[in-house]
Order: C-alpha cells, then structure tokens, then sequence
C-alpha cells in the first residue's frame, strides 16, 4: 500500500514534469525570448511579495473546490457540481452580510455559515437522486449549475443590484473586505487559515472516522462495502452534503475576503478546477492543498508570462490538459508498477 501511494506521487510528479517540457518546447517556438519567457513563468511568481501574495490568494478558492471535489471522488462520484454551489453559496453569504446589522465577526460567521448550509443543500439535492434513483451525478450536478446561476442571478440582478453601478453587482459591504488581511501589502486574508482548519478536519473525517471509511470503502467496493455492513445510499448521500457543505463555505470566504460587493455576473469556472486539484491530489484534503497551490502558482506564472513577454496566458491550459492526460491515463508508467508488484511478489 505504501509503495502504491509513492508510485502514484511519482506517477504525478513525473506527468508534471513532462507537461513543463512540452510547455517550454511550445514556448521556444512561439517566444522570440523563449529562455527569458520561461525563466518568467517558472520564477517570476517569486519576484515580489505581492506576486507570492496573488498566488496564495487564488490558491484559496482553488483548495476549498479542490477538498469538496476530492470527498466526492473518493466516494468515486464523479461530480463537478462546485461551480453553481460556489456561485450560489457566496451570494447567499452577500445576502446575509447585507441584512445582518451587527458586528464583523458574527456578521461573517453568519454569512459563511449561511452559505455553507446552502451548499450543503444544493448538493445534498443531487446526492438524494444519486442514492435513491440512481441518478447519474455527473450529469444532475452539470445542470444544477446553470440552474444555482440562474437563481443566484435573478435574485442578485432584481433585488440586491446596485442601481448605481454599470455592471450587474450588489449593493457594497458597509464595512468593506469582511475577512481582514493576514499579511501587509497582499491580498491573503484570514479565509487562508479557515482553509486550513478545514482541510485539517476532513482528513481526520476520511481517515480516523467510522464514516470516513465507509466513505472511502464505497469508492473502493461498493459491494463489499455493502457486504460489511454500511448502505451505499447513507454514505452518498453524506458525502455530497460534506462537500456541498465546503463548496458552500469557499464561495462565502472568496466573496467576503476578496471583494467588498458580490461582483460574479458568471460562474467562477472552479467545478472542473476543483477536479484538477482533486486529481492532483490523489482526492487527499492535505495533498489537495499542496495541488491547488500548485495550479495558482503556474497560473500567476503564466499571467507574468503574457504581461512581460510575447507568449499568452493561455498556455497554462496546455499545461493541465496533459498532466489531466497522463494522470487519468491508467497505462501511463503501468510497466513499472506491474514490476514493481511482481518483485514485491517474488
């Protein structure tokens, strides 16, 4: 078992690693300085305190869908329902923090919890169909999203809109940014550490629990999961509202820490951001936050990229698509791990 897990970091690392060569090789085509332009993307997040600043910033939201999805996919429910939840969820926490007169601290406890139950709700919709009809998660969770958007923007454009803005936004926070900043001269606010505490929390649930192994059980065999004594339609049921629930809750801490309005006139594009993270991360809620750190640290490298030298920003996407490629390839290095099981056999 242990050796499986360091082969699949390897597996991981190694698929990271060609992803970076393809990119420098696309680079040194299209760059007229293609060692300028990779030193860039490779070391310029590192430049200053406000690049490491925006890369930890975007890394938030990254591992609040990257957790939640990761709970899904070790039930192996292969759901990408975090968009809509992170779109709902935080304008439900807009909705709070606006009618709650009172001080920041019960003002953004409410907000976040608020948000977080209606996560927790919308997701726990699809995972009702999934245990009871076995509905086809993927498929619901896809159309939940249009769907939580086309509430959430009804409500916000008719009854939360700024009339006094050109673009479709609410009403301003009265006390501003809600989540106070941790670190002078960047934007890292104390969601960072609600982050943590979550991340903390989930894995002492899939790994120290009764529910956590059956939930991990159930991604492994079903049947014998069943045969053991737990109920399939209990445990699916329960992990979508666990990562609704977390969805629910990174949409409210993206909104009050980042933004003194709700500013989303789309969905925030975190559902099969969150799948990324996940897949980085083996579905681990620790090794989930080291991916999305990760996948914030290229991307702010490949946003430097566009902005200093002659390559675009979109070159991060050919980047993900084949570390998604190689990662979810099941042959991919599947020599070396059948050697490796038969000199572990012999």
């Amino acid at each position: 078992m242990k050796n499986n897990t360091l082969f699949e970091m390897l597996r991981t690392v190694i698929a990271v690693i060609i992803s970076l060569a393809i990119a420098f090789i696309v680079i040194f085509m299209v760059s007229k300085q293609p060692l300028e332009t990779f030193r860039i993307f490779l070391l310029g997040p590192l430049q200053s305190k406000r690049y490491i600043g925006n890369v930890i910033e975007l890394a938030i939201p990254l591992g609040f869908a990257g957790i939640a999805t990761a709970v899904l996919f070790k039930a192996k429910l292969f759901n990408l329902g975090a968009e809509g939840i992170f779109y709902f969820s935080g304008l439900i926490a807009t909705i709070v923090a606006l009618s709650v007169d009172s001080g920041v601290i019960v003002k953004v406890s409410l907000a976040i919890f608020a948000a977080a139950i209606a996560g927790a709700l919308a997701n726990g919709f699809t995972g009702v169909l999934k245990a009871k009809w076995n509905a086809n998660e993927l498929v619901i969770s896809l159309m939940m999203n249009s769907i939580l958007y086309g509430i959430g923007f009804y409500i916000l454009n008719n009854y939360y809109r700024d009339p006094v803005l050109a673009e479709v936004a609410s009403y301003k926070f009265a006390q501003g940014n809600l989540l106070g900043k941790m670190i002078a001269q960047t934007r890292i606010h104390y969601g960072l550490i609600i982050l943590l505490v979550v991340a903390v929390i989930i894995y002492f649930y899939m790994f120290r629990t009764k529910s956590g192994f059956a939930l991990r059980m159930e991604g492994m065999n079903s049947k014998f999961a069943s045969y053991i004594g737990f109920k399939p339609a209990a445990v699916v049921i329960t992990a979508h509202l666990i990562a609704g629930f977390i969805a629910g809750m990174g949409g409210a801490v993206e909104v009050v820490g980042m933004y003194d309005r709700f500013r989303w006139a789309a969905l925030p594009g975190l559902g099969f951001d969150g799948a990324l993270v996940a897949l980085l991360g083996k579905n681990h809620p620790l090794k989930s936050l080291i991916a999305a750190l990760f996948l914030a640290y290229i991307r702010i490298g490949a946003d430097l990229m566009a902005r200093l030298a002659d390559v675009p920003s979109e070159m991060v996407a050919v980047i993900q698509a084949i570390i998604i490629l190689l990662i979810s390839a099941t042959r991919f290095l599947s020599y070396w791990k059948t050697k490796m099981l038969m000199k572990e056999a012999a």
